[in-house]
């Protein structure tokens, strides 16, 4: 282990009792699974600026801007070492808004619309699974901005109050 940091963003947008999911193909890092409605990695200029880093890939995307969105927030953090690297992803939450259609599709792979029900299910990155069960069983019922550390069993989390 080097020190080699890898920082990752995702946004997962939900709209009613549905959350847009993606499979994302042709990756470098993550391939073939269900990943959250777009997301990528930090360019230089954002590595201080999770948000701005988030509303670029929703917008390179999808073709959305934060004005087609509401409630956005970073709901996790979570850190991962893996291939020689720490991989360090936040996850912000997101409400399509009413007015905006649901036919979005994506340039990273194929996107699809999931009921909330069924997200367990799908094939996800390690971490995600893990930010997506907890999100559906305890942070969609609060406010908090949760830490996650992955042991390589399961990914630990704690609320981070600010103080």
């Amino acid at each position: 282990m080097d020190g080699t940091l890898r920082n990752m963003v995702s946004i997962y947008i939900s709209k009613g009792d549905k959350m847009l999911l993606l499979y994302r193909q042709g990756s470098r890092v993550v391939n073939d699974v269900w990943v959250g409605s777009a997301g990528g990695h930090f360019e230089e200029y954002e590595l201080n600026d999770a948000r701005a880093c988030v509303l670029r890939e929703l917008w390179e995307e999808l073709g959305i801007t934060d004005k087609e969105i509401e409630n956005l927030k970073l709901r996790y953090v979570t850190l991962r070492r893996t291939k020689g690297e720490i991989r360090q992803n936040y996850y912000y939450f997101a409400d399509l808004k009413e007015n905006v259609s649901e036919k979005l599709s994506s340039n990273e792979g194929v996107s699809r619309w999931f009921p909330l029900s069924e997200l367990s299910s799908l094939e996800m990155p390690f971490t995600s699974k893990y930010v997506i069960e907890h999100y559906l069983d305890v942070g969609c019922k609060t406010d908090m901005v949760y830490g996650g550390i992955a042991d390589g069993k399961k990914v630990i989390f704690t609320a981070m109050p600010e103080f």
